[in-house]
């Protein structure tokens, strides 16, 4: 894309765009299977290393876009895309180091299943089907916030610059909260564990409605990093306790696909909203999410009641 911008059609330069994203689940969800083989079926070993898998993330998304916009400052926006490419090529052969799926008896590689009979295992499966649209929730949830960051400006009386820190207070709480995941990992099971911390971000969400001057909002950013990066790794456990060994990698695919498209839907909500003010993407999030939340807790419920019938 780098190298054929502006000496070909911007079409067919959207199309190279285009399948460059194609390969995001793929990536983001693809390599996240590998956790169980690289860890062991210890229980707590498997949650330090989704920790330090959702820590991956935090300083992509961090140190990502810092890196482009220094460099491309410094030398040219292609001089970025460039290195990028060059990154990507280099951690290719890291990939490719990453444990093998396993055989079965006859030398063969295990049967995997296809598209339409995981997706349908999906939605057959209470866990893996809550475990979907929770993820989705949360992730249109808090898309918002680097929307309303600097909007916030105004009602906070700071420069639009300093509101902008309030998106790095929450990639912090992110990369925060990682580090600690990979000290001290999620305890329990994941789907009340997807739950409780989904809880915990709607009260760091209204939090944000409720206080009225810099510093306790920008804490608040923070501690909604914090909590994003457990419900993470919960989720993260979730696909890989819940999902069937045949279609594993095929359900954390499909799940990333679906949180990436649920938070692309949370920033066009967001920007479409912000004419109706600074807090209305907030409000909308809230709604969204708490009304998910109370949806999955009355479907647990339902489902303890019938279980002990």
């Amino acid at each position: 894309m780098t190298a054929t911008f502006g000496h070909i059609p911007l079409l067919l330069t959207a199309f190279l765009l285009i399948a460059a994203g194609l390969c995001g689940p793929l990536l983001t969800g693809g390599i996240s299977t590998f956790l169980p083989a690289i860890a062991g079926p210890d229980q707590r070993n498997q949650r330090r290393a989704q920790g330090l898998d959702v820590a991956t993330y935090g300083f992509g998304g961090t140190l990502g876009p810092s890196a482009v916009a220094a460099i491309s400052t410094w030398t040219s926006p292609s001089s970025a895309f460039y290195l990028l490419a060059v990154g990507t090529v280099f951690a290719a052969f890291f990939i490719m180091r990453l444990p093998v799926l396993p055989v079965t008896h006859s030398g063969k590689p295990a049967e995997v299943a296809g598209a339409i009979a995981t997706v349908g295992m999906m939605i057959r499966h209470t866990p893996l089907r809550r475990t979907l649209y929770l993820t989705m929730a949360v992730a249109f949830a808090v898309s918002v916030l680097p929307i309303v960051a600097v909007s916030m400006a105004d009602n906070l009386g700071v420069p639009a610059a300093t509101a902008a820190f309030l998106t790095v207070a929450y990639g912090a709480g992110n990369l925060a909260g990682s580090v600690c995941l990979m000290v001290i990992p999620l305890r329990g099971e994941p789907d009340r564990l997807m739950l409780n911390i989904g809880g915990l971000i709607v009260a760091g969400l209204l939090s944000m409605l409720v206080v009225n001057s810099f510093m306790p909002v920008f804490l608040c950013f923070f501690i909604t990093g914090m909590l994003n990066a457990a419900f993470f790794a919960a989720t993260l456990a979730a696909r890989s306790e819940f999902s069937p060994p045949s279609c594993r990698g095929q359900v954390f695919v499909w799940v990333g696909a679906m949180k990436i498209t649920a938070g692309s839907l949370g920033t066009a909500a967001a920007g479409q909203l912000m004419a109706q003010g600074s807090y209305a993407p907030v409000m909308l999030s809230l709604c969204t999410l708490s009304t998910i939340l109370v949806i999955s807790l009355l479907a647990r419920l339902w489902s303890s009641i019938k279980y002990h019938r």
